[in-house]
């Protein structure tokens, strides 16, 4: 069936694969299909200029789609995933790192390493030396949901 399907298509045959996987791109989103997709059709290309000739044969048809595949996929992460880009916000959505060097007096005292400081409208956990509520501190390191802080 497939066969008959591929002879009839003839080259053809790479561009329906490749326009199959990228519209399954738009049903499974991950950004993955479109490199398969698109190696699909520059194979298809190669095939409508190949075709007629004897060493264009199905298995080297596959050993040029595989390579291709890894091929566009690797320049496709590397342009597409360049995260290196200079920001105005660096700590958008790390909140707690935001807030690292910011003063704050404690509400709850630090006892057994741990108290709690209000920064803005939010409670923080808090830990660091044992210090009295109303003690002026200096948050030095953030983990997540829990602040590290010294005496100023």
């Amino acid at each position: 069936m497939f066969d008959n399907l591929i002879v009839e298509l003839g080259p053809w045959s790479w561009w329906l694969v490749g326009l199959v996987l990228l519209a399954a791109e738009l049903i499974l989103p991950g950004f993955f299909l479109v490199w398969i997709g698109l190696a699909a059709i520059i194979v298809g290309a190669l095939s409508l200029l190949f075709w007629e000739s004897s060493f264009w044969a199905w298995q080297v048809q596959g050993l040029v789609f595989a390579a291709t595949a890894v091929i566009v996929a690797l320049i496709g992460r590397r342009y597409f995933y360049n995260n290196n880009q200079a920001t105005d916000e660096p700590f958008l959505n790390q909140r707690s790192a935001s807030l690292v060097g910011r003063t704050a007096t404690l509400d709850q005292p630090i006892a057994e390493g741990r108290g709690r400081i209000r920064l803005n409208d939010t409670y923080w956990t808090v830990s660091g030396p044992d210090l009295p509520v109303g003690t002026r501190v200096k948050v030095v390191a953030s983990n997540g949901r829990e602040l590290t802080v010294e005496p100023i």
